[in-house]
């Protein structure tokens, strides 16, 4: 019920918030102080990794909340991050950071799957820990992951699993137990290493590719460089009365057009790329053939300006009053106080051109992340208004630009094959693994790469060698250690599984429970028994009356079921014989005398069976033992050719042993 009383977060948006972990008591103004001051300090501190980030929707930013109830006043802010992902772990790469800058402060953060942080580290958290019971428990703290703990037997420390502490008692045990609080070194390194890489991973995310605009998009582009997310995304979200804008571009006629390189986020150029559209004739986009050099440059373009124009056409041109500048913003001195004291002007003198363009970036940073949302302009206002600032643009000048563009970055990145897919799958699977599986995996993978670059040399030549690459013996060794594998009460785990202590249970007992299933001399049970047997819940007294007066008779029943069961299948073997069933498995090739001089003897040994009824000859036959290996082999790239390289349950069993197979090369 505590769960369906919670407010919901938007499927795409993440939020944060920021606590004291020593506010001032009762003195709310000397509160709210200290975090207004702190907003600006925080903002100073991360705004050289901001102001040339690029925002799918919306950007990290940071308002004050005052206390409401018993939860305490806090900043906080929250992103809208659409289908990149990447924002949202950035903005926990920046909240660790900040905690860490930040000894006195604690982070929280969540979007609609709740405390998404524990989904990175779910192989390692404790039994008790599961979103019903991680409310107001997870926090970042001074750069990493803490967990207020269940108290036990070891530690009394915490609160109980279906208690829901206060954010106020949250804080306090954080505070004054910190050490407590740490989960253990699994659950933070699963945290670490999906943030790792940052902050490299932000221009390592960007793409840059060459585009045919018009010119008054590549001003603005110039300028705001952001304003390249709510374009795409225009275009990416069209509706037939969007297009409508676009059958006359009177904002940016194409006749302007230049070439110019454009930054993209991998995501934004993803959406961009893949979208197949057709101009409309009216609107003077006229696309060259496919194999014109220029025409990926033409189309990525032809697209980006239909974006612009429908954003532009939603909103009206901006008033001829200037607008206020951001100086007038009370908090804007704070704010560049903080820049300067955190080192972003790099020591360039006031006034120079690396100063200019620096303070621009923070202007606009400064707009986004700390202005009311009041003054906050749409994405179609903000173009038609830096459109309009600029000066008029020098069509000539830009053309004679384009020869001096940087070259553009590869999108092979867009393309992959299937060996990619396997190897992106094989290293996801290999990192919920431990560190002796994680080696053994990795050294699989390796053997594999190398492999195949050694055979990759002469195809021809080294066919043998591709084939014996893959090792068949491994696929039928590594099922056979599966199901000899001991299983627990929950089930059969993987070879790579954390291992548990294994379900001990009484081989007496168990040849007891077989004897009565299967039907003794003495009783006999049918599925009605079976069923008040097992549902019926005797009481445990009852229970130990009938083992101890069935004790006398353990020994002798487990040795007479073993041989029932012996009888049943030497039955089974003889009937099987005369049917075809056998013809369909591999049989091992035995050099016996016996089999070889029966050979000649089998259709006399029929000829008995059908006339004179010969079962003795046929009972004393030796039935040959079915070659497992082979079988089991055989049967699994059957199915793996039924599949057709899509998934089923072969290739998933397969992948769930880390054993992989080449793909079927055979063309019949």
């Amino acid at each position: 019920m505590d769960a369906l009383q919670r407010r919901m977060i938007q499927e795409d948006m993440v939020e944060y918030k920021l606590f004291l972990l020593q506010p001032h008591g009762s003195d709310f103004q000397r509160t709210e102080e200290r975090l207004q001051y702190l907003i600006e300090e925080i903002l100073a501190k991360v705004a050289p990794l901001l102001t040339q980030y690029i925002w799918q929707h919306q950007s990290f930013n940071l308002k004050y909340y005052p206390e409401k109830g018993d939860f305490p006043a806090h900043i906080g802010g929250s992103t809208q991050f659409g289908d990149n992902v990447e924002d949202e772990w950035f903005i926990v790469y920046l909240l660790q950071q900040i905690t860490e800058v930040f000894p006195d402060l604690a982070a929280r953060v969540e979007d609609n799957d709740g405390e998404f942080l524990l989904i990175e580290a779910a192989d390692y958290l404790p039994k008790w820990l599961n979103p019903d019971t991680s409310e107001n428990r997870v926090f970042l703290y001074r750069g990493e992951l803490h967990i207020l703990p269940c108290p036990s037997k070891s530690s009394a420390e915490g609160f109980p699993y279906d208690v829901v502490p206060s954010v106020v008692q949250a804080l306090a045990l954080l505070s004054t137990q910190p050490e407590a609080c740490r989960p253990n070194s699994k659950i933070c390194s699963a945290v670490r290493k999906r943030l790792q890489g940052y902050p490299e991973k932000i221009k390592s995310g960007l793409h840059r590719a060459h585009c045919f605009i018009p010119a008054g998009i590549a001003t603005v582009l110039a300028q705001r460089p952001d304003l390249v997310a709510p374009a795409v995304s225009a275009f990416y979200l069209r509706d037939p009365v969007d297009l409508q804008a676009c059958r006359s571009f009177k904002t940016f006629p194409p006749e302007t057009r230049v070439l110019t390189l454009v930054t993209f986020t991998r995501c934004l150029y993803a959406q961009l790329q893949q979208q197949q559209f057709t101009p409309d004739r009216r609107s003077g986009f006229n696309l060259p053939p496919h194999s014109h050099p220029q025409y990926k440059a033409q189309e990525l373009g032809m697209k980006l300006a239909h974006g612009f124009e429908i954003l532009c056409s939603k909103c009206r041109l901006p008033s001829s009053e200037p607008n206020a500048p951001v100086s007038c913003n009370p908090q804007w001195k704070g704010f560049l106080e903080s820049l300067e004291r955190n080192g972003y002007f790099r020591g360039e003198l006031e006034g120079s051109v690396l100063y200019k363009e620096l303070s621009r970036s923070a202007e606009n940073f400064f707009k986004l992340s700390v202005a009311s949302k009041s003054s906050i302009l749409s994405p179609g206002e903000e173009v038609l208004q830096v459109l309009h600032s600029c000066s008029p643009f020098n069509l000539e000048e830009m053309k004679k630009l384009e020869s001096q563009l940087p070259q553009e970055d590869s999108d092979s990145w867009l393309d992959l094959t299937a060996q990619d897919l396997e190897e992106l799958l094989q290293e996801r699977s290999c990192s919920g693994a431990d560190v002796s599986s994680k080696k053994s995996c990795s050294t699989k993978q390796t053997q594999n790469i190398r492999d195949a670059e050694e055979r990759g040399k002469d195809k021809e030549d080294n066919k043998e060698e591709e084939e014996a690459g893959y090792s068949l013996v491994a696929v039928s060794q590594g099922l056979k250690n599966f199901l000899n594998a001991m299983s627990s009460h929950e089930g059969a785990e993987l070879p790579w599984s954390s291992a548990t202590q294994p379900f001990s249970f009484d081989p007496d007992s168990v040849t007891n429970s077989l004897d009565r299933l299967l039907g003794s001399k003495d009783e006999e049970l049918d599925s009605d028994d079976l069923e008040d047997e097992d549902f019926d819940g005797e009481d445990d007294e009852e229970v130990e009356k009938k083992e101890e007066g069935s004790s006398n008779q353990a020994d002798m029943s487990g040795t007479e079921t073993l041989d029932s069961l012996k009888r049943y299948m030497d039955q089974m073997d003889q009937e099987l014989m005369s049917t075809n069933v056998g013809q369909s498995f591999s049989q091992r090739n035995y050099n016996k005398t016996s089999l070889d001089n029966g050979s000649s003897h089998s259709s006399t040994g029929d000829g008995l069976s059908r006339e004179d009824g010969g079962v003795e000859e046929t009972e004393e036959e030796e039935i040959q033992p079915l070659d497992v290996d082979v079988n089991l082999v055989a049967n699994l790239l059957e199915s793996l050719s039924c599949q057709a390289g899509l998934a089923g349950p072969a290739s998933n069993l397969l992948q769930s042993l880390g054993i992989h197979l080449p793909p079927n090369s055979d063309p019949s």
